[in-house]
């Protein structure tokens, strides 16, 4: 049983359609890569898996003991998130704010899985730090650890490496890679930087305004639509 799966979905805006016919499903331990051209659709997609603008068309299905608020979502950052004047410990902890229910407050479960959290992400160190003070690669790790405060199952990640270095991209990749292959933690990842992501990728969804894929990833790279946007990277 799929974790999520896209049933001939659609996505309009006042009437004018932006994506049509999307047609995915991912499972348990997958890790897809969403990719195409700018203007595409692939933010309007993101905000359709996170129940956050509803299809035109279709339906858009979690399954597999997966419920929507399950999915932990990593976002790109704005200018002004970058300068937000909260604690580390602050920023990872509000990934468990869906579980209060009733409570006003975080619960002693609430505070250790916090805490593991920034100890997988090998930020524990930083805990008491502001969040503003940090570098571009400690900020990212801040809120992939939020994200995944809020998930043992699935991960959301919209252009996670964005005005990174190449070193501080490929220790967020290898920590993203480490979720996936030991934890069983799904991936989603919509990214710019297909070169950087392939190797890890189990699936691959190009969106085009002509042609759309979805398929596993060796089957990506054979395809006419995959060597064109690899550019003979694997000729």
């Amino acid at each position: 049983m799929s974790q999520l799966s896209c049933q001939n979905v659609s996505f309009a805006y006042e009437g004018n359609v932006v994506l049509e016919g999307i047609n995915f499903e991912v499972s348990e331990g997958d890790y897809l890569c969403i990719i195409g051209e700018n203007g595409a659709g692939k933010s309007t997609l993101m905000q359709g898996i996170l129940n956050l603008k509803k299809p035109s068309s279709g339906k858009i299905l979690t399954g597999d003991g997966v419920k929507p608020e399950e999915i932990g979502y990593l976002p790109q950052q704005t200018l002004v998130q970058k300068d937000f004047p909260a604690s580390v410990k602050e920023i990872v902890q509000s990934g468990c704010l869906h579980n209060l229910g009733l409570h006003f407050f975080y619960q002693k479960q609430d505070r250790i899985r916090r805490d593991l959290c920034l100890k997988k992400l090998n930020i524990a160190s930083l805990k008491n730090k502001c969040y503003r003070n940090l570098s571009g690669g400690q900020q990212q790790r801040v809120l992939l650890a939020r994200a995944l405060c809020s998930t043992s199952k699935m991960l959301l990640l919209d252009e996670p490496v964005t005005g990174l270095d190449p070193v501080m991209s490929r220790e967020l990749y290898a920590q993203i890679r480490q979720m996936n292959k030991e934890e069983k933690i799904t991936i989603i990842m919509v990214s710019h930087d297909i070169r950087g992501v392939i190797e890890d990728a189990t699936h691959i969804l190009h969106l085009g305004s002509k042609q759309i894929f979805f398929g596993e990833k060796e089957a990506y790279k054979n395809s006419s639509i995959g060597k064109r946007f690899l550019g003979g990277l694997y000729e």
